[in-house]
């Protein structure tokens, strides 16, 4: 099997890849890590269900091709792979599941000119976030399907420390809570910056985006917590959304609150301070994915 991280491979805790990345062409490898008998449950990203083509058990500590029982994951698109006991009725989106599901995405290449179809799959467990501040802790789950690099990046500087004992800099009533900068005045970042993925999600109460300068490609580790979608709503599109704020959004609002000093930068009185932010793997009894997808799905157009 090929290296991973030790983390992601703890978080692998049933259902194991071969391998993090593949060819659109290979097999989407498994093996099932249990002395339970198994079958398995696939979802959009959305949580949509998608059948499988037959049976869907998968045989324990055995390599098998989720390609070969999902045709769907040779299309591009973001889906989720769950492992579930194989008397298991409970749906997935209430907990019917076992250990941490699976990410999979199948991206295309958006180049001009590129030809269609799968490019690359990109195999990761399904994650969240946990960010203490001293006003609260805040939940927050991610749109791997519409930022996954900006998603990748957020959670990749968290797992780091990067956001441990930085502040929220910049306050606008109304508006949006900014942190993220390690000089605390709006100007830093981590030394590089990343693609912007500007996408359809709205820029509606508890979304993350990235702050970015006039270059649209300009985001680093700066966010922002959107507040009012009367007042946000102009950041649609022209910003990267690349999750949102699921429990914890009295915190937020006690942030907002905050008495300014500056109102032209936003500058808090007092510093508004993160104390840590905790990426954890997605389990049954733990899964803000599952209220995400109600929301997302109840403002489908019908």
């Amino acid at each position: 099997m090929q290296a991973m991280a030790p983390v992601l491979m703890m978080m692998f805790s049933l259902l194991v890849p071969s391998k993090i990345w593949f060819a659109p062409d290979q097999p989407l490898t498994f093996t099932i890590k249990s002395d339970k008998n198994v079958k398995l449950a696939l979802t959009d990203f959305a949580g949509k269900v998608i059948d499988p083509k037959g049976n869907a058990d998968v045989p324990e500590n055995k390599p098998f091709d989720a390609k070969e029982i999902f045709p769907i994951l040779a299309t591009p698109g973001t889906y989720i792979l769950y492992a579930q006991a194989k008397d298991e009725t409970k749906p997935v989106d209430q907990g019917g599941f076992m250990g941490t599901p699976v990410v999979i995405g199948v991206r295309s290449d958006a180049r001009r000119g590129a030809p269609e179809g799968p490019m690359v799959i990109k195999v990761e467990p399904l994650r969240y976030a946990v960010m203490s501040t001293d006003a609260g802790d805040l939940t927050m789950a991610f749109y791997y399907d519409d930022a996954p690099n900006t998603a990748d990046n957020f959670l990749r500087l968290a797992e780091g420390g990067y956001y441990d004992g930085l502040t929220f800099h910049r306050i606008v009533p109304g508006f949006v809570i900014q942190g993220g900068d390690p000089r605390g005045d709006g100007t830093g970042g981590p030394g590089y910056q990343i693609d912007a993925e500007f996408n359809d999600r709205p820029h509606k109460e508890g979304v993350l985006s990235m702050a970015r300068s006039q270059d649209p490609n300009s985001a680093g580790s700066q966010f922002f917590v959107c507040l009012d979608y009367a007042n946000t709503a102009q950041l649609d599109r022209k910003y990267t959304a690349f999750g949102k704020v699921m429990s914890g959004m009295d915190a937020v609002k006690k942030i907002a609150a905050t008495p300014i000093s500056n109102p032209n930068t936003g500058t808090p009185q007092t510093p508004q301070k993160i104390k840590s932010v905790q990426v954890l793997p997605v389990t049954p009894d733990h899964n803000p994915y599952a209220q995400l997808q109600k929301e997302q799905q109840a403002s489908a157009p019908r």
